[in-house]
């Protein structure tokens, strides 16, 4: 598959997230669980109200959406060679916008106007008509990644873990937890990220690198000449 959802790429948009591992309320009141799934995804989070899970199902499902949603990210750079990083950034802005199909930096970006689609890019910081703090500064590190290839994610993500009575997190409940664990067991994947690490080669079969030709035949005829001897 061009482009997979790998351990880098879940890990560098959780970072940028925040989880709650029971459904609550965001802000306008739509129900929403894990790492930001409504059930517009096609999970119906509604089933997480007071049924908190695990850190592992969280990232599970959160795996499963992001998937969905990296459909579109590869549709809409079709014919486009992307790397690693750049398809991460592309695919945490469309995470939280939703909008790849629709973003005029796309096309700058594969006409090669790089310094165009970057000041595009920086300008979806606003919510409401007005520029959001949180926006610009997760613009600003997506760039950095899109365009200079410089990763954020630490390997943590910001949990909370209390609600209040109308089912809107608890701000003060706020903490940094660690998901490497988690998410590697969601992938599949428990082993150590290494991307600049080549594949280790099978051992070759015992004793196969110093059986020559001439070894080989000398085997057969020790065995022909024991068959001789034996009584049938």
């Amino acid at each position: 598959m061009t482009n997979p959802i790998t351990y880098r790429t879940a890990l560098e948009i959780a970072y940028h997230e925040a989880i709650v591992r029971q459904a609550y309320k965001d802000s306008v009141g739509v129900w929403t669980w894990s790492v930001g799934l409504t059930s517009a995804t096609g999970h119906d989070v509604q089933r997480y109200k007071d049924n908190p899970q695990t850190m592992e199902h969280c990232l599970t499902i959160y795996v499963w959406a992001l998937n969905n949603y990296a459909d579109a990210v590869r549709k809409a750079f079709s014919g486009t060679a992307m790397t690693e990083a750049q398809f991460a950034a592309a695919l945490s802005f469309h995470w939280n916008t939703g909008s790849i199909s629709k973003a005029s930096w796309v096309g700058m970006f594969k006409a090669g106007r790089m310094a165009d689609a970057e000041r595009s890019f920086k300008t979806w910081n606003k919510a409401g008509g007005k520029v959001v703090k949180g926006l610009e500064t997760r613009r600003e590190m997506e760039a950095d990644l899109l365009f200079r290839g410089k990763w954020s994610a630490d390997g943590t993500i910001t949990e909370y873990t209390r609600l209040t009575a109308n089912y809107t997190p608890v701000w003060s409940s706020a903490k940094r937890v660690n998901i490497e664990a988690a998410l590697r067991a969601a992938l599949g994947d428990e082993q150590p990220l290494d991307p600049g690490a080549e594949p280790t080669p099978a051992p070759p079969e015992p004793g196969l690198e110093t059986r020559t030709r001439a070894t080989v035949l000398a085997e057969i005829n020790a065995l022909v000449a024991e068959y001789a001897t034996l009584e049938i």
